[in-house]
């Protein structure tokens, strides 16, 4: 089918659709998301299927399963409804007299001072900049980087075949610490070794999170098994709330855990881990240019990381032209 074709005969109900269709695993569930019947649903796929000419979708007995083909439509249906939001959003703060809109994700575990840091800045230079932070977590920011529901993320890959969807320039290395309370009983302990804080409690973020996945290589190493005693949280702030109210442990950056150790609430343990976390930096879409406000954000973030804003060593790359 010719292109211009295809285009006609897709209209925004279409993409929509598509979009449920990729979270829901029936029809009845994406019909009732988008407030439409089950038969209109039902006509729109057809449509779309006979405008595509070929099936999108697997049908079975639970429902249904996108084709590797259809999985191709349904990134660009979401694509397309997010940056007709980003679009929607801009224009609307244009017409009350603002100037644009930035939507980002981070790891706020990551250099939080840095991101702050270089939020403030550009609020400086554009008051009316509508700005919004999502997402806490690299697994979190990955999937909201991918659904087109933010321009870019201040994170990690969190996947091994994410280089394939997002570019990634480094910001800088990260330092991670083993923080408790003051005056936990472990910090009175003499040749503290990784074994003797196995049967303690843990405050520890879930599997997908890369700081996880190094504790959990480190444990592997020593022959350790994962504590048993654990509260699982993609939350920092709840984290080190949890650290201040319990005997529990937690592995953080360092640039998170430095203004409590400051000011005492926090105590690091003296025991070193044999690696770090690999650098943190930017991430944004291939082959996508980033808007002039987001450009102009990122500038300012390696700015920073080059001016020392992180307790490690920044990375040394410069960020990429605005494409």
């Amino acid at each position: 089918m010719a292109i211009p074709l295809l285009v006609a005969r897709l209209r925004l109900r279409h993409l929509a659709l598509l979009s449920a269709l990729g979270e829901m695993p029936t029809l009845h569930q994406a019909a009732a998301r988008l407030k439409v019947t089950q038969p209109s649903a039902t006509k729109f796929l057809a449509d779309i299927e006979h405008a595509f000419g070929f099936p999108l979708f697997e049908r079975h007995a639970r429902g249904m399963r996108p084709t590797p083909l259809g999985l191709e439509v349904i990134a660009y249906a979401r694509q397309t409804e997010g940056s007709l939001e980003r679009f929607m959003e801009g224009l609307e703060q244009k017409r009350r007299g603002g100037h644009g809109h930035l939507v980002f994700g981070a790891v706020m575990g990551a250099a939080p001072d840095l991101v702050a840091s270089a939020v403030a800045a550009i609020k400086r230079e554009r008051p009316r900049l509508n700005v919004r932070l999502l997402g806490e977590t690299s697994d979190q920011i990955g999937i909201l980087l991918e659904r087109q529901e933010i321009e870019l993320a201040v994170g990690r890959y969190s996947a091994t075949m994410q280089h394939n969807s997002f570019d990634f320039v480094p910001l800088a290395n990260e330092t991670l610490q083993l923080v408790v309370r003051r005056q936990h009983p472990l910090l009175r302990k003499r040749g503290l070794a990784l074994a003797h804080l196995i049967d303690w409690p843990w405050v520890l973020q879930p599997m997908t999170v890369p700081s996880r996945k190094l504790l959990e290589e480190e444990l592997a190493r020593a022959g350790l098994a994962t504590p048993a005693d654990v509260v699982e949280s993609t939350s920092i702030f709840a984290s080190l709330q949890l650290l201040q109210s319990s005997d529990a442990i937690a592995m953080l950056p360092e640039s998170v855990t430095r203004d409590y150790v400051k000011t005492g609430l926090l105590k690091p343990l003296p025991l070193a881990l044999d690696q770090d976390l690999t650098a943190f930096g930017v991430l944004t879409r291939k082959d996508e240019a980033l808007s002039e406000a987001a450009a102009s954000f990122v500038r300012h973030l390696h700015e920073r990381a080059a001016a020392g804003m992180v307790s490690a060593s920044p990375a040394v790359k410069r960020p990429p032209a605005s494409r």
